[in-house]
């Protein structure tokens, strides 16, 4: 079993947040939601806003590896709380756009991670930061960006 897996496995059975979030009931079919409220989603737009500072803080150059060893664990564990919130709206018949977009941030959070890591200059370094900052910002944007009526 993957070290990702595992993570996901352990985060699922632990988080009372991702159990909270699977049993709430459906909300009307006609009344746009917005999630940002509930624990499990709270938790992954604060995770991936302390995450982005940390980039942030960083300006463009690898910190010490030790430091970014411990940030790719936290990134592991927000990825699997991204594919906990699809699911959960997987399961709801709720908000395509966003959960296909958790899906999708689950899937490209380690690549991102793993670019920075493969980066062989500091230039290239500091693109995937970049990158990476980019997408932890996003994580944050389409879960707090308000609902939207069906088209």
């Amino acid at each position: 079993m993957s070290c990702g897996l595992a993570l996901a496995a352990a985060l699922m059975l632990s988080n009372p947040d991702v159990a909270a979030a699977a049993a709430l009931p459906p909300p009307p079919a006609d009344a746009p939601v917005s999630v940002a409220s509930e624990p499990l989603f709270a938790d992954i737009v604060a995770r991936s806003a302390r995450l982005k500072a940390l980039v942030d803080g960083w300006a463009g150059v690898m910190p010490a590896a030790d430091a970014f060893a411990a940030f790719k664990t936290e990134t592991e564990a927000l990825a699997a709380l991204d594919m906990q919130g699809h699911l959960i709206l997987k399961e709801r018949g709720t908000d395509g756009d966003l959960k296909c977009i958790l899906r999708g941030i689950s899937e490209d959070m380690s690549k991102k991670v793993e670019a920075v890591t493969a980066a062989a200059t500091p230039r290239e370094q500091a693109v995937a930061l970049s990158e990476l900052a980019y997408l932890l910002n996003d994580n944050v944007e389409v879960i707090t960006a308000p609902p939207r009526p069906a088209a």
